[in-house]
């Protein structure tokens, strides 16, 4: 089986892996496609059927207009900061063709805890990801000090939203290598019952 054989479920589960934004080229999702991935995401464990998330797409033409959002937003996350990083917070607003903003909004007051809505959120990303591969495309799943940024929130959130991530979505321009992962005996165990007096 090579990193490319999606002639499985298990093999697409496989093979996927995240790809960096700023390699991303086009082609993007078509418009059908990406409706088609967001349906997807969405069939996710919720518990109490909240949908306590929501995506918010950024078209190419309001790219620009998050790239200026993101330079009046920098100098508050950080006041040091110098050309490079405005130039970095550009490229970041320009990068791959499409970008979905997954948003947690869990419903508060309610009986299902905040984590476990918040657990539905990470779900709906990662299934995301897994429909773009499926489709042939690659994604990269980003936070950083933008999906932190009161002003940036402000921007894509009701309150007591939050920005789980940027999603962006393409075609890979070098191929993308595998990387290490960790290995299961440093992750699993089997469980012992504790000892009681």
């Amino acid at each position: 089986m090579t990193l490319n054989d999606r002639s499985s479920a298990l093999a697409l589960l496989q093979t996927r892996r995240s790809g960096r934004p700023r390699d991303m080229v086009a082609p993007g999702p078509s418009e059908t496609e990406l409706q088609q991935i967001l349906t997807i995401a969405t069939r996710t464990p919720d518990h109490g059927k909240l949908a306590p998330w929501r995506f918010v797409i950024v078209g190419p033409r309001q790219r620009q207009a998050l790239a200026d959002l993101l330079a009046r937003a920098l100098p508050e996350h950080d006041p040091e900061a110098n050309a490079a990083h405005y130039a970095k917070a550009l490229e970041f607003a320009h990068q791959a063709p499409t970008l979905v903003v997954a948003i947690s909004a869990p419903v508060k007051e309610h009986k299902i805890p905040v984590w476990e809505q918040e657990l539905s959120c990470g779900a709906v990303a990662m299934n995301l990801l897994h429909a773009t591969h499926a489709l042939g495309y690659v994604g990269g799943w980003i936070t950083g000090w933008a999906a932190y940024s009161p002003r940036v929130r402000n921007a894509f959130c009701r309150p007591d939203e939050r920005i789980a991530g940027f999603l962006f979505l393409g075609s890979p321009r070098i191929p993308l290598e595998e990387r290490p992962r960790p290995a299961l005996s440093d992750l699993v165990r089997e469980w012992q019952p504790p000892e009681y007096d």
